[in-house]
């Protein structure tokens, strides 16, 4: 049976049971001294104090107080306290230890003691700390309060202090709000990722525009309020994403005369207003090179064929994707050397580029992907002048070495044309590989399968026309509207649309124009013959 069931036996009136075995001698109490309070004036043991002990007093306490207790006392001790010890207010708390002074810690000292758990040394000890702890308990509870207080203060403190920094937060949110909104409202900073690199700078050049005649922009709102647009439509016209669910171009093919198909976009009305803007105020004001023909006012095939009329050799060239090879970083680049800041030519650059896109269904969404980088689309209105300037560089270096060579050079669009009025020899190897790395070195790339070389031997045609004595449409083409127009007299029009024409007639007024655009002689008596059919 252990210590606390035999306690609880005693304690609560049932006669402890008799022991068996022999009664265990309580344990030796060793030979540790005392501290004064504790020593007893009867006792034969002498020790010096502890020095650890000489503070503590306890009055009235001494170690015979500690003496072990047989059954039969302990049973008759435990009656005369005259209601059960489980009753202690000491009982069971852990907060402190029961003073000597309670009648039932002492009987339980003494019972402890008898069953050899501890010492009297050893519980002068513990109620000596007990005493110390009794005395302090006080100040402790004071600085508990205390810093009960501090601690309550300190979160108090760090609550206003959160308070107001949300309070703060709020206030710097709400402002930022308002800054990203009137920023919106009034600039762009993002334009989509890759393009907006330029758009921070604000700095346009002014001699440059004054000397090229151009609008004297520099912040995207000063370019909005030029074309008539405000900021969100501007921004909404130029912004570039990869995966869009609508674009501001309509694609379609048209068939190649070489074979396969060519892919346009034609914009729609706002951006092709946009476009126009650009074209009218400021590419069109911007010369280009005296050797380019192609979409030049007062320029046409006609001209472009008559500088390589008579000649001995012609030469013909053609630059493989010639608009695709302009890309966006190009174009925003030409647009920054006439004097435009960043920002301006950034967002010129995007409204007249666009990347060639894909439809596809991902997630149950249309969306048009881009499969490639921005370039100049066939379609936009801006994309033939560009490309006559940002080919500036490639028809001066072209310009140059027909000059050193003693050979006529130009340009219709991606057409290259070179002529010389004595025959060539084994020059011809050495003027196309020059020309093929001066192209390449440009940006642009040579098409091998259209280069041919003519002598005056065999026809000689450029962009179309025949120009071996003179400049002319092919005889084929000038005989068989004779035929149509003869036969047509017998038979009527209608009957000569062997090809199936949709709009026969106006295909043919066409033809007769085009002839005499060309040659107005030949092409005037057409239109005579064409003319008295349709009366």
């Amino acid at each position: 049976m252990g210590l606390f069931d035999w306690m609880s036996n005693l304690f609560g009136g049932q006669k402890p049971p008799r022991r068996e075995a022999p009664r265990r001698q309580p344990a030796p109490i060793p030979s540790r001294p005392l501290p004064p309070p504790f020593q007893s004036g009867n006792t034969a043991r002498s020790a010096t104090p502890s020095p650890r002990s000489e503070s503590r007093t306890l009055e009235g306490l001494e170690v015979a107080q500690f003496a072990p207790l047989s059954d039969a006392e302990a049973s008759r001790e435990a009656k005369a306290l005259g209601r059960p010890t489980w009753a202690s207010p000491w009982f069971g708390r852990r907060d402190l230890i029961p003073p000597t002074s309670d009648p039932r810690t002492v009987l339980i000292d003494r019972l402890m003691v008898s069953e050899g758990l501890t010492t009297p040394e050893e519980l002068a000890e513990i109620h000596a700390v007990g005493a110390e702890m009794d005395r302090v308990r006080p100040d402790l509870a004071h600085a508990a309060d205390r810093a009960q207080q501090a601690v309550a203060r300190s979160q108090q403190e760090r609550a206003r202090r959160k308070a107001e920094k949300k309070v703060a937060a709020a206030e710097r949110k709400r402002l930022r709000a308002e800054a990203i909104a009137e920023r919106k409202r009034t600039d762009i900073i993002f334009l989509g990722r890759g393009v907006s690199r330029g758009l921070s700078q604000r700095e346009s050049n002014a001699e440059k525009l004054e000397l090229h005649g151009l609008p004297m922009l520099s912040t995207p709102q000063e370019l909005a309020r030029a074309m008539g647009l405000d900021i969100k439509t501007l921004r909404w016209l130029a912004f570039h994403s990869e995966a869009a669910a609508s674009v501001h171009y309509v694609q379609f093919t048209a068939p190649k005369k070489s074979g396969g198909v060519r892919v346009l976009a034609s914009p729609h009305r706002k951006l092709r207003s946009a476009q126009r803007w650009i074209l009218e105020h400021i590419v069109a004001r911007i010369p280009v090179h005296q050797a380019a023909h192609g979409f030049v006012a007062g320029h046409s095939i006609v001209t472009n064929a008559a500088a390589h009329a008579g000649c001995a050799v012609v030469i013909n060239c053609d630059l493989k994707d010639f608009f695709p090879s302009i890309t966006f970083a190009r174009v925003e680049g030409f647009f920054r050397s006439v004097g435009y800041s960043g920002a301006v030519a950034t967002i010129l650059a995007l409204i007249v580029t666009e990347s060639p896109r894909q439809r596809v269904n991902y997630a149950g969404r249309e969306l048009w992907v881009a499969t490639g980088q921005r370039v100049l689309p066939q379609g936009a209105c801006t994309s033939p002048a560009l490309s006559n300037l940002l080919a500036w560089r490639l028809d001066r270096r072209l310009q140059a070495l027909s000059h050193k060579l003693g050979l006529s050079y130009t340009r219709y669009a991606d057409d290259l044309t070179f002529s010389a009025a004595q025959p060539l020899g084994d020059k011809i190897g050495y003027v196309l590989a020059r020309v093929r790395h001066i192209v390449q070195d440009e940006g642009f790339l040579l098409n091998p399968q259209k280069t041919r070389v003519q002598k005056q031997s065999a026809c000689q045609t450029v962009t179309g026309l025949v120009v071996n004595h003179r400049v002319g449409v092919h005889r084929a083409t000038v005989r068989e509207l004779r035929a149509i127009l003869h036969n047509a007299k017998r038979t009527g029009l209608a009957a000569q649309n062997r090809q199936h024409h949709p709009n026969f007639a106006a295909w043919l007024q066409g033809m007769v124009a085009y002839v005499r655009m060309v040659n107005e002689p030949q092409g005037a008596r057409l239109q005579e013959e064409l003319s008295s059919l349709q009366v």
